[in-house]
């Protein structure tokens, strides 16, 4: 039997809307230590942000070597950096991987705080509205060419500005991963074996945002209220996950992601139909409690539930036309996989998806082979 969870945390303080930036003006502390790309420096965002803390007469310093998924390396050249500046404040802005460097920087570096030294206020600043990383306690990174998925309360932001201006330079394609993502992040917490009132409430808005504004943003980015919209429903997920957990949509995208170097968002995208189908035993009697929370979100969105069978259906259909609408590969032969490395990697991705830190919330036990069909089936 399931433990029953009964906790609800929300650590982080979340200023969200345009021009919320100017919320770093009132920090309090004497140097931050600033997590980014070079991206964001280019866009001008971090010279945006280094400005803002001038004002509240705040050193910086700054530090530029994220790239995307980032691994042991660069969590080790950002600690060096960190160590030297002795920040106060720490700042994490751009998207999924600036975020979750600066929360590898932040759990390195307490292994070798001094007792006496107080924890620097970390602030985050999301350039996607997709990971939700500003508001979870979760921090992905690459080691060995393994995703490896670290959940530690320490590396929660203490503060999250959610400034949706800061994503309209995003170009379409990462827009389309992380909405999806979103969608995914709020889907798998509602179905956790983990989810409560507090956090189902969460996903249920987050899916109606996703699928009312995605398709919005797709066609115009300068789109300023969607984006807004997309931008909030990206943090209102995190906020789900984050107390909920996730499942195995993420457990199999991780150990694919990372063996083909792929985007995360679009991983979990091609896989979320299939994790659907095995959740609800669509196969089967279709009588689950996972398969009767996906045909109430079915009915959230006003799609035929009249039965079980029928809305978990319905669900699935509505995010095949979602994905057909923004332009999401079905399989992941359609982004040029190789079909015999892949199936020769089958065996590896399995194991790694099984020993995950997302499959105990996993609202169905799964075996290696139904995992491994899983694999097969989105191939």
């Amino acid at each position: 039997m399931r433990t029953i969870n009964n906790q609800f945390t929300l650590k982080t303080k979340i200023i969200a809307n345009q021009g919320s930036l100017k919320e770093l003006e009132k920090l309090k502390g004497e140097k931050a230590f600033i997590v980014s790309d070079k991206i964001m420096a280019e866009l001008g965002y971090l010279s945006q942000v280094i400005d803002c803390l001038r004002k509240a007469q705040i050193g910086t310093e700054s530090f530029t070597g994220i790239r995307p998924d980032p691994d042991t390396k660069v969590i080790a050249e950002g600690l060096k950096a960190f160590q030297k500046a002795e920040p106060d404040i720490l700042i994490a802005i751009g998207g999924g991987s600036a975020i979750d460097a600066a929360k590898g920087i932040l759990y390195a570096a307490s292994q070798f705080l001094d007792s006496k030294k107080k924890r620097p206020y970390f602030v985050a600043i999301p350039s996607t509205s997709g990971t939700g990383s500003e508001v979870t306690d979760f921090s992905v990174i690459t080691a060995g060419g393994d995703k490896i998925c670290l959940v530690d309360e320490y590396i929660a932001p203490d503060l999250a500005i959610l400034d949706a201006t800061c994503i309209k330079n995003v170009p379409d394609r990462v827009v389309i991963d992380t909405g999806i993502d979103v969608l995914v992040h709020a889907t798998e917490a509602y179905v956790s074996s983990k989810a409560t009132d507090f956090t189902d409430a969460m996903a249920e808005k987050t899916i109606q945002l996703v699928f009312e504004h995605l398709p919005l943003l797709h066609k115009d980015i300068q789109n300023s209220y969607s984006r807004d919209r997309l931008h909030n429903a990206s943090c209102m997920a995190g906020i789900a996950f984050t107390n909920a957990g996730l499942g195995i949509t993420h457990s199999l995208s991780h150990a694919v992601g990372g063996k083909f170097h792929l985007a995360h968002g679009r991983c979990n995208a091609i896989l979320l139909e299939a994790v659907i189908d095995y959740n609800a035993g669509l196969q089967e009697a279709a009588d689950t409690e996972a398969a009767k929370k996906y045909a109430k979100l079915a009915r959230i969105l006003q799609l035929p539930a009249r039965t079980t069978r029928e809305g978990v259906v319905s669900y699935i259909d509505a995010i095949k036309k979602l994905k057909r609408e923004v332009g999401i590969e079905a399989g992941f032969k359609e982004l040029s996989i190789d079909q015999k490395e892949y199936e020769e990697s089958l065996e590896y991705m399995t194991q790694a998806a099984i020993n995950d830190r997302c499959t105990p919330s996993n609202p169905r036990e799964p075996s290696l082979e139904e995992l491994q069909e899983i694999y097969k089936k989105v191939y």
